[in-house]
């Protein structure tokens, strides 16, 4: 009996080939839809000693030097919720954190007042991996809420796949995209 091992496998191989393909495909989808993003809030500090702390730049259009702690004090596991939300200048990111987040941030926010925060971000979207300083708020007070809000240095599409990344990392559920619009209450100066 003659048996013809390299046409049955020549035929097997072609719909297994495409079988694998068609899920990978899916499966790339998939994972890149539940990709996580790194979340790092670091502190505003006095330049000595030098191996505690390091200068960043912040902003990339127009670069603010600031001077933190190397080690943050908040990072994507303290996150509770992030949501993207639309303003009257354009978009803020907002961030609830969770009851150990929401502590820290209020020791730190009220011990620090007038010193800023620096938010670092690293994610990917499609292909691409960035690390980069997202912005610098001055504390103007202790934050009690466990909120923080900020403008990002991101445009509305990387916004949005930082703070799914940080959701993914929380294991938030479909977090809603906020379509609530707020409204700057600034005092006139």
């Amino acid at each position: 009996m003659v048996i013809r091992l390299a046409r049955f496998n020549l035929k097997l191989l072609l719909p297994v080939g495409l079988l694998l393909t068609l899920l990978g495909c899916q499966m790339s989808q998939l994972t890149q839809s539940k990709q996580p993003a790194t979340l790092r809030v670091h502190i505003e500090t006095n330049p000595f000693p030098p191996d505690q702390c390091e200068q960043i730049l912040v902003v990339r259009s127009s670069p603010i030097a600031v001077n933190v702690e190397k080690k943050p004090f908040l990072n994507e596991s303290h996150v509770a919720e992030a949501k993207v939300v639309d303003t009257d200048e354009g978009f803020v990111v907002s961030v609830r954190f969770n009851d150990q987040g929401k502590w820290l941030l209020e020791q730190y926010t009220t011990a620090n007042s007038k010193r800023r925060l620096a938010i670092r971000s690293q994610f990917r979207q499609t292909t691409n991996v960035f690390d980069r300083w997202l912005a610098a708020p001055r504390i103007a007070r202790g934050i009690t809420n466990g909120i923080l809000t900020f403008t990002p240095d991101a445009d509305r599409d990387e916004a949005g796949t930082i703070v799914e990344g940080w959701n993914n990392v929380a294991g938030v559920k479909n977090a809603p995209k906020s379509k609530e619009k707020t409204v700057n209450l600034s005092l006139p100066k």
